[in-house]
């Protein structure tokens, strides 16, 4: 039978880390402590206390996977669930997709492997639940969170991206702006396609349509906004407003006219969906919605749990928070408005 210190070598961790992460008794990083949960899955080690848990055929464990660790805002995901699961007496492991199909393939595989009670997961936008279940085949616990795919299964918590991208979009219409770009995410997933047509639907409300070329997809990434904001400030017809669809993106775009030479927003004005931690130090600051992170989370995590107390038992629910918009100083009147 393995032992605590059988554990603490195969992890190349201290025992008294293994014990940290095995009583939540005290902070160890998300690497050091998937190290250990792997060594403690691998080598069938079973404490008293997981002893128990393993009768009852729980492991106190919830996954929680995102779609893109490298921005901000899921890494803001990721401390608040850190910090929620411990109130349940519960531990996580965090995955990262990376956008990528294969990535999600392997990472619910291994989210059986681990046996994880349930899981938090931001989808690629494709279905994930037929691949989402555990060594019995039983469907495993599952919220959705901030996109929805097509599954009739899961719990989904999520922002209003349509109404995000309307108060964003009337907000620039008032202050004169016809000519508004836009840079989306990809359109396949329901934030890109939720905030394209929040901006669309509010143009038509006034009879306005984007200029051809005025749209353009920057795959919620930096370097590619960055790219696509150039190109769209360079054309002949360069638009007098650009709603960004993400605080990462807007980041780019920022740059991007901070190298042209332009300013903003006397040159053209910003304004963005979601933000990212420091934004609001940059200058002019920005425009944006915001979303309520530590609370759509701690709500996502409150269905999950109450899903695994009753057995994956009840029908799917679907929260919906509303987005607050949130003034800076980097939209202006167009000009000659």
């Amino acid at each position: 039978m393995s032992t605590i210190r059988d554990v603490a070598k195969a992890a190349g961790v201290s025992t008294a880390t293994v014990s940290a992460v095995l009583n939540d008794s005290a902070f160890v990083s998300a690497n050091l402590r998937s190290r250990v949960l792997a060594a403690i899955s691998d080598l069938d080690y079973a404490p008293m206390s997981a002893a128990r848990n393993l009768k009852r055929g729980r492991t106190q464990l919830i996954a929680l996977a995102v779609s893109d660790l490298a921005n901000p805002f899921f890494a803001r995901i990721v401390c608040a669930a850190e910090a929620a699961v411990a109130d349940w007496g519960y531990s996580l492991l965090v995955f990262n997709s990376d956008e990528k199909p294969e990535n999600e393939r392997r990472i619910l595989a291994r989210i059986r492997a681990h046996s994880c009670d349930g899981m938090m997961l931001v989808p690629i936008g494709r279905r994930p639940n037929a691949e989402a279940r555990d060594g019995e085949g039983r469907a495993i616990p599952t919220v959705l969170f901030g996109r929805v795919v097509d599954d009739d299964r899961s719990d989904t918590v999520t922002i209003d991206n349509v109404s995000a991208a309307r108060q964003v979009t009337n907000y620039l219409l008032d202050l004169g702006h016809r000519r508004i770009a836009t840079i989306t995410g990809p359109l396949h997933l329901t934030t890109g396609r939720g905030r394209l047509d929040g901006m669309l639907e509010s143009m038509a409300a006034r009879g306005l349509q984007p200029e051809a070329g005025h749209i353009r997809n920057g795959e919620f990434r930096e370097d590619v906004a960055y790219s696509v904001a150039r190109e769209i400030v360079n054309r002949p017809d360069r638009p007098t407003a650009i709603y960004v669809a993400n605080g990462v993106m807007a980041l780019g775009v920022m740059r991007a006219l901070a190298d042209l030479g332009l300013k903003c927003p006397d040159d053209i004005s910003i304004a963005s969906t979601d933000t990212i931690p420091g934004i609001g130090g940059l200058r002019p600051r920005l425009t944006r919605t915001e979303h309520p992170i530590a609370d759509m989370t701690n709500e996502a995590l409150r269905l999950l749990i109450d899903r695994i107390e009753h057995n994956n038992r009840i029908d799917p629910r679907h929260v919906i928070f509303q987005p607050a918009l949130i003034l800076g100083e980097s939209c202006g009147p167009a000009p000659g408005a």
